[in-house]
């Protein structure tokens, strides 16, 4: 139950705000839909807020040169690229890994709008699958892992099946990957993923991550405290939270962050859980 007696004033909020990091934010340009701002905006707002850094996030492109132009150009914050392996950038493509990891990104989305769970749950054809007829992960997966070994990157579930998680997971255990990502699971682009696989994958070793979004989606809002049943049965020192804001219909990320941790307060997380969940996990994650 969710102790009554404590009162979430602004201090509080301002106090858990300072010093956070949102691993997950989409900027502007973007090719399917508009974004309420680019990256030089949003991080403006970031490091107005206090917060320590934020994650850019393109479905299409590398964000790694955009993290690296804004990095030079407003001081104080940290700016973190990546890539999601869709097919803006040939998919399953070990070759545009490689670039961006020399070019400073940080962290590797497996597929997301271009995985087969996602197009199937948009009652689309086709689509990436990262697993072989007999379910092992596919030769140039095992590429981009070995890539993702040799440059210390961040590995992210992004929207695949379940099917294809614990493969893929397994696989990165055997090449010595440290820093795994279970991308949103209850609410995930590739379909949910039930708490008992949660726990199982993050018992593993790697870090479940929830993203308030789910709590504002238009096609079906998740209750905010389905997220902190999950983070308790994992266990708040497994997990992180970011937005994954960037929406025309939704505040700014920076704004996101404090709805966000307002809410989870609201909902019964600790003042000592948030600092796991906002700051130390993902700067953690990042090596920061």
């Amino acid at each position: 139950m969710k102790d009554v007696s404590r009162e979430i004033s602004k201090d509080l909020l301002k106090e858990v705000l300072q010093g956070s990091l949102d691993f997950h934010i989409h900027v502007a340009p973007d090719v399917e839909k508009k974004r309420i701002g680019d990256a030089y905006d949003l991080t403006l707002q970031a490091k107005e807020s206090g917060m320590r850094g934020i994650v850019i996030k393109s479905h299409d492109y590398p964000t790694a040169p955009l993290a690296h132009l804004i990095n030079r150009v407003i001081g104080g914050i940290e700016v973190v690229g990546g890539i999601a392996l869709n097919t803006g950038v040939g998919g399953l493509n070990p070759d545009a890994v490689e670039v961006s990891a020399k070019l400073g990104a940080k962290v590797v989305w497996m597929p997301t709008n271009s995985s087969r769970a996602a197009r199937r749950r948009k009652g689309l054809e086709q689509g990436i699958f990262i697993l072989g007829e007999k379910g092992n992960v596919l030769p140039e997966v095992k590429e981009i892992l070995s890539l993702v070994k040799q440059f210390d990157l961040v590995l992210c579930t992004g929207h695949l099946s379940k099917e294809e998680i614990f493969p893929l997971q397994d696989e990165a255990l055997k090449m010595g990957i440290a820093r795994f990502v279970l991308t949103h699971p209850l609410k995930g682009g590739g379909g949910p993923i039930d708490l008992k696989a949660q726990k199982e994958i993050a018992e593993k070793g790697a870090v479940v991550e929830h993203c308030f979004l789910a709590t504002l989606s238009l096609s079906g809002r998740l209750d905010p405290s389905e997220i902190v049943e999950a983070i308790r049965l994992v266990g708040a020192e497994r997990c992180l939270l970011s937005t994954d804001f960037g929406q025309l219909y939704n505040p700014p990320p920076s704004e996101g962050m404090r709805m966000m941790i307002a809410t989870m307060l609201e909902c019964g997380l600790s003042e000592k859980e948030l600092a796991l969940l906002v700051k130390e996990n993902p700067c953690r994650l990042l090596n920061l």
